[in-house]
């Protein structure tokens, strides 16, 4: 890859946004340069991005920006143009060209009937992260200023209780907005994301923790607040348990702060009422079923040396001495 001379690169990319409005010329020229600047030290065998199904020009973030910078007056000045350079620019289906159709996409109006429909189409046959993060967040910039209502509509369509797959995305588009200080409105923002929270599925735990860590920076106290008390209401085991593995990735305060209410219950803890009922009850009819088993019977006593005999009219007891052996004989 040659050296980016600026100067040169600035050149490049305000001539090819002279072809904004030839679409076929201005996919020639684009072309040209993005293999101008190629990165041929990263470029592998098969030409993709790591992690993408997507052809990659490894070209360096320096050009794709410089591009953008020449192409945005133009695309918010002409947004039905932007919206058909930006389908041409998708459908080549290359990691930079659909990086730019994501970019011209944050460029048209919210109003634009077409805007909502071409996220959603081209949302679900995104498989590149770069691509992804770049569809919520630069895709949705002028909406999420402008109409912010709007926007936050679009999150709740993507947080829907029954659309768990989709929690990820309303969760990225999210951040956005959070991170930007001119935005004050955050009890709206708390009042999406409370449920989601709560019911803390493992599947999203890594965007838990970078939407806890954006609203901790924005506002320490209602984001503390809005922790404890979902903590201190849920019956859902796995909302403590995802929580306490995310724990490490938030700042030290907010993790102390936490500590009590995530701490798993300990291993030496005291038997429960219930567990000692029960273990009198098992010692209980264990006692009982040994003292109704009944005895081995003892062999019989030899006879005594006197018989007693009653006799039947006087019901008296009379005692017979044994005789003698001397006597028996005489």
């Amino acid at each position: 890859m040659p050296a980016i001379d600026l100067a040169r690169l600035r050149k490049q990319a305000n001539r090819l946004a002279d072809f904004f409005f030839l679409p076929d010329e201005f996919m020639k020229h684009l072309r040209e340069m993005l293999e101008f600047y190629v990165n041929h030290t990263l470029r592998s065998k098969e030409n993709v991005a790591p992690g993408s199904n997507l052809k990659t020009y490894r070209t360096p973030p320096a050009v794709l920006i410089q591009i953008e910078n020449e192409l945005r007056s133009v695309a918010e000045a002409n947004p039905e143009y932007a919206l058909d350079l930006a389908d041409i620019l998708w459908d080549e289906g290359a990691l930079e060209t659909r990086l730019l159709a994501a970019f011209l996409l944050g460029r048209i109006p919210p109003h634009e009937a077409r805007l909502l429909p071409r996220l959603s189409a081209w949302m679900q046959q995104v498989r590149d992260p770069d691509v992804r993060n770049a569809l919520l967040s630069t895709s949705l910039t002028r909406m999420r200023r402008e109409t912010p209502n709007q926007f936050l509509n679009l999150v709740r369509e993507y947080l829907h209780p029954a659309r768990i797959r989709t929690w990820s995305n309303g969760i990225q588009a999210l951040l956005p907005m959070i991170a930007d200080a001119k935005y004050e409105n955050l009890p709206p923002i708390l009042d999406i994301v409370e449920p989601i929270i709560e019911e803390a599925p493992s599947t999203v735990q890594n965007d838990l923790a970078e939407l806890i860590n954006a609203l901790y920076r924005v506002s320490v106290n209602e984001t503390t607040y809005l922790l404890k008390h979902i903590l201190g209401k849920t019956q859902n085991s796995m909302t403590v348990i995802t929580l306490r593995r995310i724990s490490s990735s938030f700042p030290p305060p907010l993790e102390k702060e936490l500590h009590d209410l995530l701490r798993p219950p300990s291993l030496l803890a005291p038997m429960p009422v219930e567990t000692d009922r029960l273990v009198d009850e098992i010692f209980v009819t264990e006692t009982i079923e040994k003292a109704t088993v009944p005895h081995p019977k003892k062999p019989a006593a030899k006879s005594p040396t006197r018989k007693t005999i009653i006799e039947p009219e006087t019901r008296e007891s009379k005692t017979i001495p044994r005789r003698k052996k001397s006597e028996e004989n005489e």
